[in-house]
């Protein structure tokens, strides 16, 4: 059964996170350099059978976007054209990151952990697709 993956873009690094086959749980899957995340996915779209993808928009608090957001805007363009038979959506990214350091603190991760943004990234990218999951 085909997968749904979320990304939680970032100018450096993106989180990414995918459910399991049933499409009830997800689970934080890499988090990768951005430069890096487009030979990233053609390798795990070759392997793995995406249906979805979720993309996180970050939306400031007063609901506009920031400059960098034309960039997801091109990878969402990326994607439909070299994937066409993936279906790309957008969903409000907000608070994730606040999410992901809570969820880390509450599992009892050592500071350390906690500190390393690649933990942070790939933990956003799960709350974000279970959230969606909850909505859908």
């Amino acid at each position: 059964m085909p997968r749904i993956m979320a990304i939680d873009y970032g100018q450096r690094r993106t989180g990414l996170a995918v459910t399991d086959n049933l499409k009830i749980i997800a689970s934080p899957l890499e988090t990768v350099e951005t430069q890096q995340l487009k030979a990233f996915l053609k390798n795990y779209f070759a392997s793995e059978n995406v249906e979805k993808v979720i993309i996180g928009m970050p939306y400031r608090a007063d609901g506009s976007l920031p400059p960098f957001a034309q960039e997801i805007k091109e990878l969402a363009r990326w994607i439909k054209i070299n994937f066409s038979t993936i279906e790309v959506e957008f969903v409000d990214e907000r608070y994730t990151s606040k999410l992901a350091r809570q969820t880390l603190l509450q599992a009892g991760a050592k500071k350390k952990q906690r500190q390393q943004k690649q933990n942070l990234d790939k933990i956003a990218a799960a709350i974000m697709l279970q959230e969606y999951l909850g909505n859908i």
